[in-house]
């Protein structure tokens, strides 16, 4: 990042000015889309700006990897094609056979899925602990675990991890603590200053925040771990293409703002559901009464825009209330302008059923948007019944 784009500017100023310089050659104020394979050479290895190939580096890309270091307040970014993605390449670099791993009783299904089926073909372990007790993590490790996974708030059930407690265990065992921010986003959250070794980020949600793209991301705070990790990106291949860096950093322009207002419309659509006949728990850690309340109103600026709720009449009752739905678009995914609805049980979290990771069968999943929110209520009223 150019010294312009100080560290000690306010993330608003960041999102819309780290990694985006003005164009040299026509000084346009957005970053030129570079969709391009290869790159002249001012003879064998001269290397204008360090660009040979697409797949080792785009400056499009470089772009956005510079702005996702300085949003998390990191040494280096990586952005990859999608958030699993960026998970493959980290677990690839920091673990080889043998090796242990602790993950949370409960993540999203496709994170559950890279470790229960594949990463465990490759004689990777891995064991489950409620990451919202230090000591459950703590009796989860072995001789061999190399890294603690976690997601706060988690999905779909928004549980709240003491990044800073669990932090300390890991520093105490001398394992790598790995964060997915992607429901908080850096604007919420910032979990390397927590002590966190790793953030990842599925970059398709609130950092893209227009279900108009897919991508992933890793920051980190050491630089030998930076370049082990970019080795590993460009080995592997699995990098984010231009276009799809450039709509996430015009998505992360507007990042702030939409969390503000994710927030807001979600505490709005939490307290009306505490008073449902219909609805039988909220999940929600904006509420004083979430067992996490006091520790996320500590580690995040405010409390996003994921909202789950239980439904009194059972898990068909649950589908009903997403098919009645109207203007909370029944989808996968999360993060979007648009709200979206959804049954984790048997959508997003279909790969986790029998695990210790299943999710209950009457609970219900709203990604709120920015809409007005005095319309999402009444969609939700009325889908409820």
């Amino acid at each position: 990042m150019s010294d312009e784009h100080s560290v000690h500017q306010s993330f608003e100023t960041l999102a819309i000015h780290a990694g985006n310089t003005a164009d040299p050659l026509t000084g346009a104020v957005v970053p030129p889309i570079y969709q391009v394979s290869t790159y002249k050479q001012d003879g064998v290895g001269g290397l204008r700006g360090g660009y040979e190939y697409s797949r080792s580096g785009n400056p499009t890309r470089t772009a956005l990897e510079e702005n996702l270091a300085a949003l998390e307040g990191g040494r280096r970014g990586l952005a990859f094609a999608s958030g699993l993605a960026a998970e493959d390449c980290l677990l690839r670099t920091l673990l080889t056979p043998g090796d242990h791993v602790v993950i949370p009783n409960d993540a999203y299904g496709g994170t559950f899925r890279l470790f229960a089926k594949v990463v465990s073909r490759w004689g990777v372990e891995w064991s489950v602990a409620d990451t919202t007790d230090p000591a459950s993590v703590r009796a989860a490790m072995t001789p061999r675990t190399k890294v603690i996974w976690v997601e706060t708030p988690s999905n779909p059930l928004l549980g709240i991890t003491d990044i800073a407690a669990v932090a300390d265990v890991a520093r105490t065992a001398g394992v790598k603590l790995v964060v997915d921010n992607t429901f908080a986003s850096p604007y919420l959250q910032q979990p390397l200053a927590l002590g966190a070794d790793v953030v990842v980020h599925s970059m398709t949600k609130y950092m893209g925040g227009h279900s108009d793209v897919v991508g992933g991301a890793l920051v980190v705070n050491s630089d030998d771990l930076g370049e082990e990790l970019a080795y590993h990106q460009n080995a592997m291949g699995a990098v984010c293409g231009p276009f799809d860096a450039w709509l996430v950093l015009r998505g992360i322009k507007t990042l702030a703002v939409r969390m503000d207002r994710h927030s807001e419309n979600a505490t709005r659509i939490a307290e009306m559901l505490t008073r449902h006949p219909k609805v039988s728990s909220i999940l929600y850690p904006g509420l004083p009464d979430h067992p996490g309340h006091e520790i996320a109103a500590k580690q995040m600026r405010s409390f996003g825009g994921m909202v789950s709720f239980r439904v009194r009449g059972g898990e068909e009752a649950a589908v009903s209330v997403c098919d009645r739905a109207k203007l909370f678009t029944l989808g996968e995914s999360l993060g979007g302008v648009e709200s979206l609805i959804e049954h984790p049980g048997r959508m997003t979290h279909a790969s986790v059923a029998g695990s210790a990771l299943e999710v209950p069968g009457d609970l219900v999943r709203l990604s709120v948007g920015i809409e007005s929110a005095d319309d999402l209520l009444a969609d939700l009223q009325q889908a409820l019944g």
